[in-house]
């Protein structure tokens, strides 16, 4: 049995995350990200493409001023609203699209955050701008994704060999291999249900070199960068937890408003406000990946797999 799309994912999601995250999240992502994003009490905090929302509620309870999640896919955000109602933190979960977030005024957050979505929105370039305008001054964007250098959908994979030694004993070498970085493209994406039903979304393979430059052109700069490592847990959990320890897919990243506190007006791509990009940095169009097996052979963690290698 096959699902399409993230409405129809939305109850296995919200099973999988639960208040705390999946594997992937809770002992991979989520712990570097919430180091980066640091104490919020006080501040107002935008949780961008929020899912179930249980970051929203984690920083409702820790004291922010406003803690909004935004989410576009209505069953999802359905579910987040009933979890608020059947343990009721203070949050808010709004329908908005991460590329237009109409009824938030410009310098309204404090914090913006995007847990692993920004590389499934189709027009990140303009999440990205949204989220620079409604940022105060001296706000802060964090986000993470699946590493561009590392985990590009089905063109990236673990190699384990064995290799044995002078003395005689064996032990395995991991190897990432990787091709085609530079072809930035939309691809189809398989999700592991169960062993009977795959879920299909589409992703969006960019270059850092054009993560970078979206920011730069809405006036913000990279300010940290980290590279989360898996933690005991995720390493007893699958096979690619330690080898994560060796090659990380992901990245956590914080973006500041540069000192002028406005976009680069010498930026060509901001002479005519909502141009597109150039033609080699826009994702192309291609068929799907390949079946579920193949999906699941690359090795990945981005999606969750359930399964090894």
């Amino acid at each position: 049995m096959h699902r399409r799309g993230w409405d129809q994912l939305a109850k296995w999601r919200d099973f999988r995350m639960g208040e705390g995250g999946d594997l992937w999240h809770r002992a991979i992502i989520d712990p570097t990200l919430l180091e980066v994003v640091g104490p919020v009490r006080g501040l107002s905090v935008l949780d961008l493409a929020c899912g179930n929302g249980y970051l929203t509620r984690r920083w409702a309870r820790e004291g922010a001023m406003r803690s909004v999640g935004v989410e576009h896919s209505r069953p999802t955000l359905a579910l987040a609203r009933r979890r608020e109602r059947a343990n009721p933190t203070g949050a808010e979960f709004l329908d908005r699209d991460a590329r237009k977030l109409s009824g938030f005024a410009s310098g309204t957050f404090d914090l913006v955050v995007s847990n692993m979505a920004l590389q499934d929105i189709r027009n990140a370039r303009g999440a990205v701008r949204e989220v620079a305008r409604i940022l105060r001054p001296d706000g802060r964007f964090v986000f993470s994704l699946s590493h561009p250098c590392f985990d590009l959908d089905d063109r990236s994979g673990w190699v384990v060999e064995r290799v044995r030694e002078p003395d005689g004993h064996w032990h395995d070498v991991v190897w990432r291999k990787v091709r085609a970085y530079r072809d930035e493209r939309s691809v189809d994406v398989s999700w592991d249900i169960s062993d009977r039903e795959t879920g299909w979304t589409t992703g969006y393979h960019r270059t850092l070199t054009t993560y970078s430059r979206w920011l730069r052109e809405a006036g913000l700069a990279i300010t940290r960068l980290e590279e989360p490592s898996p933690l005991p847990e995720a390493i007893r959990g699958t096979p690619q937890g330690s080898y994560m320890l060796e090659v990380p897919l992901h990245l956590v990243v914080e973006a500041r408003f540069l000192p002028s506190g406005a976009p680069r007006r010498g930026d060509r791509a901001l002479t005519r406000p909502g141009s597109r990009s150039s033609a080699g940095n826009r994702p192309k169009e291609s068929p799907r990946s390949g079946s579920g097996d193949r999906r699941r052979r690359s090795g990945s963690v981005r999606r969750g797999s359930t399964t090894g290698l």
